[in-house]
């Protein structure tokens, strides 16, 4: 795990990897609280036995949303913070989808640093993201997640 304190030890990893995160595994119990949390039960996602026969997967798949709603929980596994006042999800760019990940199947975040500004005292970071399933070793799915922090 890497510990950050200050601007500065975030801008030195400008144009470098940064570390991978540990798995999360995406069971059906995890797909079904997330569909009843966002209220999207399509049956690709919810219905095991229709999959079996209906769906291209022969079984349910994660929603993506799901897939990228655990990226903040994977990034606190490979950036520790210090120092911090308070830390904001900015937005994501270049959001692309690339692989399903189906239900048992694990995923985890390899992550670059791509830019670090300092804002007056917002320090913006953009970090490449890939989230990448276990069992395969395919990418799930990438995008260009920015965070603001602002340190004490």
């Amino acid at each position: 795990m890497i510990t950050i304190g200050s601007y500065e030890e975030l801008a030195s990893w400008i144009g470098k990897e940064m570390g991978q995160s540990g798995c999360v595994t995406f069971d059906q119990e995890r797909i079904n609280k997330f569909a009843d949390a966002t209220l999207d039960h399509q049956w690709i996602h919810t219905d095991p036995e229709r999959c079996k026969t209906e769906s291209p997967f022969g079984q349910t798949i994660a929603h993506g949303y799901l897939s990228l709603a655990v990226l903040p929980y994977l990034w606190n596994q490979i950036v520790e913070v210090h120092n911090l006042e308070r830390m904001m999800n900015y937005g994501l760019d270049k959001l692309k989808y690339a692989q399903p990940v189906l239900s048992g199947q694990s995923i985890y975040m390899k992550t670059k640093m791509v830019d670090c500004q300092n804002l007056r005292g917002a320090i913006k970071t953009t970090i490449h993201v890939t989230m990448v399933i276990k069992e395969t070793e395919k990418k799930a799915l990438e995008a260009d997640a920015t965070f603001i922090y602002f340190f004490k």
